[in-house]
């Protein structure tokens, strides 16, 4: 099942960020000892931010896979978002869970009134996440090179965007899950 996250899902979700930072740290700015996004009380007021922000989960007997959304705050760029932290397990990888959960947050994007715009980063060391953003509509504006350092290695970073209006369309609505299949794998 393809959902927003809710105060109940929360300490799931800090693990499984925790994790995600642990596994993959090549792949995300922040690390365990400067992830805001780590703290609970943090995540309860992202909750409390919707529908200009959202954290979406995809639940398969636990949380097993995440994406972030948020709307810019300032008015003259109140037109755009920014995915942020889309991870899944790997035991749950390669079954069509993190397409479900690009989809729901570009589904998110397009309910947004106004929104015209959807922007991500995606590190030179994710190829299989630059082809899924690929598949989905999006096209790289930039590459930032040496953007990540980690225990000596660097990673460039990858600056996409998809424009709502010309960008793929799978609509469907994730308030009430509607198009999203319950076992997490993507639609067509």
């Amino acid at each position: 099942m393809i959902r927003p996250i809710r105060n109940e899902d929360v300490e799931a979700y800090v693990a499984l960020r925790r994790e995600a930072l642990v596994n993959e740290p090549m792949s995300f700015a922040s690390s365990v000892d400067d992830d805001f996004v780590s703290d609970p009380a943090v995540v309860r007021e992202q909750i409390r931010k919707t529908p200009d922000t959202v954290i979406i989960g995809a639940f398969h007997g636990g949380l097993v896979g995440v994406v972030g959304l948020y709307r810019d705050r300032h008015d003259k760029m109140a037109h755009k978002t920014h995915i942020w932290g889309m991870y899944v397990t790997p035991a749950h990888r390669r079954q069509g869970i993190a397409r479900a959960l690009i989809d729901a947050a570009l589904d998110h994007a397009r309910s947004m009134a106004g929104v015209a715009l959807v922007h991500l980063s995606v590190s030179s060391e994710t190829p299989a996440a630059r082809k899924l953003y690929e598949s989905s509509g999006f096209t790289i504006g930039g590459d930032e090179p040496d953007a990540i350092r980690h225990e000596g290695r660097s990673a460039s970073e990858l600056h996409m965007a998809l424009d709502l209006k010309d960008g793929y369309d799978r609509s469907s609505s994730i308030a009430g899950s509607k198009g999203a299949r319950s076992d997490g794998s993507s639609r067509s």
